[in-house]
């Protein structure tokens, strides 16, 4: 009973520090959301807003994000089809 007192402020910690992971990963593998931050990356370069360094340098990174989250989808996919 006092194991759980003691340790149930650390518990609360670790599940919402779980939980914010859990939704930045998210937020960061989005499909959707980095298709949207390119879009608005290649207007505000076209408009003339960011230099070419900044440009070349943002998408480089956004694609590479592309390129694990649609990696992670698959094996996710993977694993589904395995199981049946």
């Amino acid at each position: 009973m006092l194991q759980k007192i003691v340790t149930a402020p650390i518990d609360v910690l670790t599940k919402i520090g779980e939980k914010v992971k859990e939704e930045a990963d998210k937020e960061f593998y989005d499909l959707s959301t980095i298709q949207r931050k390119l879009v608005y990356l290649q207007t505000m370069y076209e408009q003339g807003e960011i230099p070419e360094v900044d440009y070349q340098k943002q998408e480089e990174e956004l694609l590479a994000r592309y390129e694990q989250a649609k990696r992670i989808e698959m094996e996710q996919w993977q694993r589904m089809t395995e199981r049946k």
